[in-house]
């Protein structure tokens, strides 16, 4: 857990050790950044603001060289730093006024998601799913277009792939984010949509013209068939 607050963390690690986690800390974020890269853990508990480094550039440095997942914790209503956290590179995120409990479901889900994606490494090959000229591979978790890698988070490689198995038909907001990210739907919930848009921007799609991913107003999401039409 990288966080300035001394008290919040003992908190969380008093909380959690009962329950067969070991919980390290950090104060600021150069000393989490180092923690992060030198240790082996199975998450990482990242607050926005943080002396010497934020959490944002924190998370930045910390996706250049690992996949861990990251549970960015926001300031309350800080609608802007789940949006840059998530573009970043964290798996979900928290309010900072979590309960033990919500922090508690969070980390299983982002730790569970984490385990199935190293099991699926070792087993039978899975197809790779192709739309015109975007592949995206299930085996490698590796996604092209022509030809050319995409760089992709965990969570907008998740994404990606659950919308091109669905190519032609809709998927709503609820069911990607009980997908890709194993938790419950809340109101005004936008993780979704900045992820989509991220994946956009990467894919060169244009949201007014899409050749890949429609938004269908009201339901959800909607990846094209080649030539931009709905199966």
């Amino acid at each position: 857990m990288i966080d300035d607050d001394a008290r919040l963390c003992r908190l969380v690690r008093d909380y959690l050790e009962p329950l067969g986690y070991q919980v390290d800390s950090a104060h600021t974020g150069p000393e989490g950044l180092d923690v992060a890269l030198a240790g082996r853990f199975d998450a990482i508990v990242l607050d926005v603001m943080l002396p010497g480094m934020d959490g944002v550039e924190v998370l930045r440095r910390l996706r250049a060289k690992s996949d861990v997942p990251v549970l960015m914790l926001t300031g309350l209503g800080e609608e802007a730093d789940r949006i840059v956290g998530l573009e970043t590179g964290a798996d979900d995120y928290l309010p900072k006024t979590f309960s033990t409990r919500e922090l508690l479901a969070r980390l299983r889900a982002v730790i569970r998601r984490s385990r199935i994606t190293a099991r699926h490494k070792g087993d039978e090959r899975q197809a790779e799913v192709v739309v015109g000229p975007l592949r995206v591979d299930p085996e490698t978790r590796t996604a092209q277009l022509d030809d050319q890698p995409l760089t992709l988070t965990a969570v907008e490689f998740d994404l990606l792939l659950a919308m091109a198995k669905a190519a032609g038909r809709v998927r709503t907001r609820e069911s990607l984010l009980l997908e890709v990210a194993e938790r419950d739907f809340e109101a005004f919930d936008r993780s979704i949509d900045v992820h989509i848009s991220s994946i956009r921007k990467k894919l060169g799609d244009d949201p007014k013209a899409p050749r890949f991913i429609q938004t269908v107003r009201s339901a959800g999401y909607m990846m094209l068939r080649p030539g931009g039409e709905p199966l």
